[in-house]
């Protein structure tokens, strides 16, 4: 058996090899970044790829299995040679999209992605490692696409794409795959592609957990046009959950539908939306409706001849990162650090956690009371029979038996003030005696940063 001192010792030796690792990744990341051109203040300016006459003998041996195809054959390998594609998002649907299309031979590709790589994202992000977290996705995944196929073209731009620049950046590129994650994003390009300009092919592919799905716009002038929903309905899946290998499947979906119109086959779902029900392992192809000859965007005498901002419509950031909502005032709510000296004083109060039952499976605080959002919005009987009586818990040994004091919490701090609207709805109607109600400031996820450094974020 080995000696303390041998313990200690090959734990000062791990923590050595660790802190070299770790500098080795650094040295990895820095060298990969050098590979790429300077981040440029302004759209990289690219020319039309030149025409292709033949493929040399090297492109013959490397394409070789798909040039066999009767359907693509060397004329369609030329097409793909000489065609670009611009990849809108560099996450969990372009990473594989983009993947395939350098492996196919597609001349240029540009990535558009302003985000950078974190932890969460290498699960379903495949281009994206370790070495290169904190360092912009366009170029992480443009460094990736050149090792995989040094010979087509990586344009990364890290920029917000806005209304002034959107479109111009669509003309230089012969088909656009939107692989965005947030709206503002996904209806700047719809609108710029679809709808008064209708300038390019649009494939378009969702992952989002309420149904995945793909289609294309623009082969025809009596495809369907996108319109954005109204405002209000406007939400950001960010925190909705995705399985990666969903992403991947319909990445090569998408990826596919691109490779058949940058090769001149034309695509499988102009006019049709693709539904994926990854639990069952079902496809669904649906039919959707035709160009409108009254549609104020795409009609035959549009209204709307500018492209909107649509992070003013929305009401978010272009970004899949989750907003943050300002429902209540600021005497309405309570910062983590002062929720703890709170809950070091001892003194009497209830803190509701209102997350979904999958999240408290996550993690969860041990003397929080867990009754979801949804179940306080529909009024659920059991659950607020559950409420009173944990309040009434409280009371016990309280002096006067005043009313107890209610904390919300939530993971980022936004269902948490929606609960605490409830709430007070359900004081005013006296159906819940509670005078106080706030809601803690950042949720978990601030606990988990500013006061429980060993407390899992997610």
């Amino acid at each position: 058996m080995a000696s303390r001192e041998e313990v200690l010792a090959l734990q000062a030796e791990v923590s050595q090899r660790e802190e070299e690792l770790n500098s080795l990744k650094q040295k990895l990341a820095s060298a990969l970044l050098a590979e790429q051109e300077p981040r440029p203040e302004r759209l990289v300016p690219v020319s039309p790829l030149p025409p292709k006459a033949a493929l040399s003998r090297d492109e013959i041996l490397r394409y070789s299995r798909q040039l066999v195809l009767p359907e693509l054959g060397v004329h369609g390998q030329l097409r793909l040679a000489t065609a670009s594609v611009l990849v809108v998002g560099c996450g969990g649907l372009g990473c594989p999209l983009a993947q395939y299309l350098a492996a196919a031979g597609v001349g240029r590709l540009g990535l558009v992605d302003y985000d950078v790589v974190e932890m969460s994202n290498l699960a379903r992000q495949v281009l994206h490692g370790e070495a290169l977290a904190g360092q912009a996705k366009a170029f992480s995944a443009a460094a990736s696409l050149r090792r995989l196929n040094s010979a087509v073209e990586c344009v990364p731009y890290t920029q917000a794409l806005t209304p002034a620049t959107a479109l111009d950046l669509v003309r230089r590129y012969d088909v656009v795959a939107d692989c965005s994650d947030n709206v503002p994003t996904r209806y700047l390009f719809n609108e710029a592609l679809c709808g008064w300009r209708r300038v390019r092919p649009l494939v378009v592919c969702r992952a989002c957990a309420s149904g995945p799905n793909q289609t294309v716009y623009h082969i025809d002038a009596a495809g369907p046009c996108p319109q954005p929903p109204p405002a209000e309905t406007v939400t950001n899946c960010a925190d909705g959950g995705v399985l990666g290998v969903v992403t991947g499947v319909l990445g090569c979906l998408q990826a596919l539908e691109v490779l058949k119109i940058a090769a001149g086959l034309g695509p499988s779902y102009s006019g049709s939306l693709l539904l994926f029900d990854a639990l069952r392992g079902h496809f669904r192809c649906i039919q959707l409706r035709s160009r409108r000859l009254d549609c104020a965007v795409c009609g035959e005498r549009p209204t709307v001849t500018d492209l909107l901002d649509y992070e003013a419509f929305c009401g978010s950031s272009a970004t899949d990162k989750c907003r943050s909502l300002q429902l209540l005032s600021p005497e309405e709510r309570i910062s983590v650090t002062d929720y703890k000296r709170l809950l070091d004083s001892g003194a009497s109060h209830l803190l509701l956690d209102v997350r979904p039952q999958v999240e408290v499976d996550i993690c969860r605080l041990p003397h929080a009371l867990h009754i979801p959002l949804k179940h306080l919005e529909r009024r659920d009987a059991e659950s607020l029979k559950l409420l009173k009586e944990a309040i009434w818990e409280g009371k016990q040994g309280t002096q006067e038996e005043a009313a107890v004091p209610i904390y919300v919490i939530c993971k980022l701090g936004n269902d948490s003030q929606k609960a605490v609207k409830v709430l007070q709805s359900l004081s005013a109607a006296q159906e819940l005696d509670c005078l106080t109600v706030r809601d803690v400031v950042g949720g978990l996820m601030a606990w988990a940063a500013k006061i429980d450094g060993t407390f899992p974020q997610y």
